[in-house]
């Protein structure tokens, strides 16, 4: 049964189900080899063929077993199998191994939803969002269970008392929300037969890779007009700004690269947003672990743009990372500011 065909049954799980696949890990970093591998899984999938897929699969993790996009990939042919409790089972392995990836963990509560497990698929969200709060998926969902989670309450409120005139409004409306066709447009990477397969990206990526932003030109001194002559210093002061921020980023990126955390830890501001409501030394200790623990650690940054506004400066690029068996790439945002001669990382996101 194709994934849309399962959710006209029950338009509240609707809408978190029809996300159970979203985006796509990026193979860009990956052998040729590699990437022929998922990309006929990927086939054998969009070709309902299950079968084959699994079979394809199962044969490359054989030999790298830990591979996380071949085990995503294995994850959703278990899921369109009708095999929940594998597939629950293949996505809890791989947020045991890579806790980094929110993908599995939104899948994990696609699947809990599926079982009425709402409880749980808000837990998975939460830990999706934690790891990455700019996701904007597991932010959709969670609102959706929080839906559910709703109206089982107000539904439980009503049965014990049937004369609180203020519980089925309540009720109603959150059933009118879930009756239109669920987020208005099927999400790219969501397996229909529009579309193929494909595995989770890092952080909030995009389904598809996201169109280059380049580096914006530094525009050209203009000649000084008699009226404005102090336009060309400002035209310089604003170049100068960027290539000081411009470097703050990549020595931020170098830095975690070769896992100097001293280095690393003192390009974020004082004022630094952590996520998940995290104090400053849970989110360091947090760092300090995954980055440590590393056996190696690549971190690229590509069509870097930046734009300067007084003290404040916004950083965007495309991040190829790349630690032990892991390779993602993703849209990173750096919000900055300066403080006295530097300029510090104030908030941290992914995506976009």
């Amino acid at each position: 049964m194709s994934k849309s065909a399962s959710l006209s049954s029950n338009p509240l799980l609707a809408a978190v189900r029809w996300l159970a696949v979203a985006a796509a890990f990026s193979m860009s970093l990956l052998p040729a080899a590699h990437a022929d591998d998922y990309t006929d899984v990927n086939d054998l999938i969009r070709s309902g063929k299950l079968t084959e897929a699994l079979a394809k699969a199962d044969k490359y993790l054989a030999g790298k077993p830990r591979d996380p996009q071949m085990r995503f990939l294995k994850g959703v042919i278990q899921t369109e199998a009708g095999k929940p409790s594998d597939a629950i089972s293949t996505f809890t392995k791989i947020t045991q191994d890579y806790p980094e990836l929110p993908e599995p963990y939104n899948n994990l509560a696609v699947l809990f939803a599926g079982q009425n497990q709402f409880d749980k698929a808000r837990a998975a969200l939460e830990m999706a969002i934690r790891t990455n709060p700019s996701y904007a998926t597991a932010h959709e969902n969670l609102g959706d269970v929080y839906a559910k989670l709703a109206s089982q309450a107000y539904s439980k409120a009503l049965q014990l008392d049937g004369g609180n005139a203020g519980v089925q409004p309540k009720l109603a409306l959150i059933r009118t929300l879930f009756s239109a066709e669920p987020k208005g447009q099927k999400p790219a990477g969501s397996n229909t037969s529009s579309g193929p397969v494909t595995v989770p990206p890092s952080p909030a990526a995009p389904a598809a890779p996201a169109a280059p932003r380049p580096t914006p030109a530094v525009p050209a001194t203009p000649a000084p007009a008699p009226a404005s002559p102090a336009a060309p210093e400002a035209a310089v002061s604003v170049s100068a700004a960027e290539k000081d921020v411009e470097a703050a980023v990549r020595a931020w990126a170098s830095a975690w690269a070769a896992k100097d955390m001293a280095a690393y830890l003192a390009a974020y501001g004082k004022d630094f947003d952590t996520p998940g409501n995290q104090s400053r030394k849970a989110w360091e200790e947090e760092r300090r672990s995954r980055i440590v623990g590393k056996s190696s650690i690549s971190v690229k940054l590509s069509n870097l743009s930046v734009a300067v506004k007084g003290s404040k400066a916004t950083a965007k690029f495309k991040q190829d990372y790349s630690a032990d068996t892991l390779n993602v790439s993703s849209r990173k945002t750096l919000n900055m500011a300066k403080a006295g001669e530097r300029w510090l990382i104030v908030r941290e996101s992914t995506g976009g």
